[in-house]
């Protein structure tokens, strides 16, 4: 069973608009990228929704700062972690 194409959570746009910002997207593999991404939306909470518009009308700014608030912190972690010796010592 599959509910819609279009559903999706949106914090991963928030992921992503992080790592180009960041410009990880050239330096690193696609591996690390989405090992990245899994950690840090792991830490986040879900916001699902279907329309990208939606979040305009629903959303207030400071709920929107909030929530990118909440991926650069996610984000700085998982880059510890996938940075350190553990995670290193892990992958071999």
């Amino acid at each position: 069973m599959k509910l819609d194409d279009d559903i999706h959570n949106y914090y991963e746009n928030l992921v992503l608009e992080r790592i180009e910002k960041l410009g990880l997207h050239k330096d690193k593999d696609d591996d690390f990228i989405a090992d990245l991404s899994c950690l840090t939306l792991n830490q986040c909470p879900a916001r699902y929704i279907r329309f990208e518009v939606d979040m305009a009308f629903y959303i207030s700014t400071s709920e929107k700062q909030q929530m990118e608030m909440n991926v650069a912190e996610a984000m700085e972690k998982a880059l510890k972690y996938l940075n350190s010796d553990d995670a290193k010592k892990k992958a071999v």
